[in-house]
């Protein structure tokens, strides 16, 4: 699942039925592999019953559910509740799975997040039908604009914010998708929490106000080849988008901004399973003035996945460049667990001058745990190192990209 759960593992209930079971050829050769259902059954000492009459049949719908708690540098000590459906809308092999996905996290901190996210695919990839919602209750720091700002200057906000991101693509040809959509985004009760000299809450009073508002369209271009989106073993991906925001449609001011999100994956070496991925993600303001809490920022993407090694919101800026690359390796021939080591860049321009400033490194190695060998999910948990002493425990249900 596509939202980031940054909940370090520490009690997990593997996924209740694995996904897309069929009797092909690719779910006999993963009769080899083994995910925690596989853990569980051996442990439980129940014997599998199969059923020849059943054995060509596919299953349509697939859930599965993660209760965990944890602890990350964002969020304090956490819990969280988290439930995925999965199916295919035909039986065409190369049908794209489609999915919802919901969950429930409280924090130490007072946080709570509420996603609810949709990522229809319609018969022979035709129409893909996104929506991502969010709810959030979010005291978070913020540290100012650019990235030369001080580590030990942040200030503790808090504000309820909502997110509605609609978009409808439409098949032009093979892999490739064009379409729009609507984003609506809402962040009200905006106030800090630290005690601040006046002069200090007179300027994030104007910075911030009490509450900001960003409504408009999107354009979309996406082209995607990969076999499998949850965890990639190859192919590549590439998705545009441009979002236009106008007072008429209900937004504070008019302003525009450019994403350009750049994946490729490849098998290394050629005939192993581990994989070099590498991601690239432009996020550009080509206009106007968008609300400070939609600027680009560590870990505000949308899967709230970028900066490993820095805590959520350490830097912003107009524009935002951000590069990343992952080894992802087999630890247990099983595929049971894995791991990986990670490097990534990013570069903020700041509040006086546009050009980028300071390069700021992150990097870390991490643990995987295979939850479902059908899909390829994995729970992964991370830690990283960042400058001036920035480190932490970052997790995911599902690849970071």
């Amino acid at each position: 699942m596509s939202f980031r759960k940054q909940l370090l593992f520490l009690l997990m209930v593997t996924p209740l039925l694995g996904l897309f079971a069929q009797e092909d050829t690719n779910t006999k050769s993963l009769r080899k592999e083994r995910d925690m259902s596989d853990v569980i059954q051996s442990l439980s000492k129940k014997k599998q019953v199969v059923s020849t009459n059943n054995d060509s049949k596919e299953k349509k719908y697939h859930l599965s559910f993660v209760p965990a708690l944890g602890y990350t540098l964002q969020t304090g000590f956490a819990g969280i509740l988290s439930a995925n459906l999965a199916y295919k809308t035909d039986t065409n092999q190369a049908t794209k799975v489609s999915s919802i996905s919901t969950s429930f996290t409280y924090s130490q901190y007072k946080q709570s997040i509420i996603p609810f996210l949709l990522d229809i695919w319609t018969k022979d990839n035709k129409f893909n039908i996104i929506s991502d919602n969010r709810f959030i209750q979010y005291p978070s720091d913020i540290y100012g604009l650019g990235g030369r700002t001080d580590p030990n200057q942040g200030i503790t906000i808090n504000f309820s914010g909502l997110k509605l991101h609609e978009t409808l693509l439409r098949s032009i040809n093979k892999n490739l998708f064009v379409g729009m959509g609507f984003y609506f985004d809402n962040f009200w009760n905006i106030k800090a929490i630290d005690s601040l000299k006046r002069r200090i809450n007179q300027r994030l009073v104007r910075t911030l106000g009490n509450d900001e508002i960003a409504a408009g369209l999107a354009f979309k271009l996406l082209y995607d080849n990969r076999l499998n989106q949850v965890n990639p073993t190859d192919g590549f991906f590439a998705n545009m988008v441009f979002r236009p925001n106008f007072t008429f449609m209900g937004s504070q001011t008019n302003w525009q901004s450019l994403l350009i999100d750049l994946r490729g994956y490849i098998t290394f070496p050629r005939n192993s399973k581990n994989v070099l991925s590498l991601w690239g993600l432009n996020w550009l303001t080509t206009g106007g003035t968008p609300p400070y809490l939609l600027l680009p920022s560590t870990g505000w993407d949308d899967q709230y996945n970028t900066g490993r090694g820095y805590i959520q919101g350490r830097f912003r800026g107009d524009n935002m460049y951000y590069a990343e690359s992952e080894y992802r390796f087999r630890i247990s021939r099983d595929g049971l667990f894995g791991g990986v080591v990670f490097l990534n860049a990013e570069k903020f321009s700041g509040e006086i001058s546009k050009q980028f400033s300071t390069v700021a490194p992150g990097y870390g190695v991490g643990f995987r745990l295979k939850l479902n060998k059908y899909s390829g999910t994995n729970l992964c948990v991370d830690y990283g190192f960042g400058e001036n002493g920035s480190k932490g425990f970052f997790v995911n249900l599902g690849e970071v990209f």
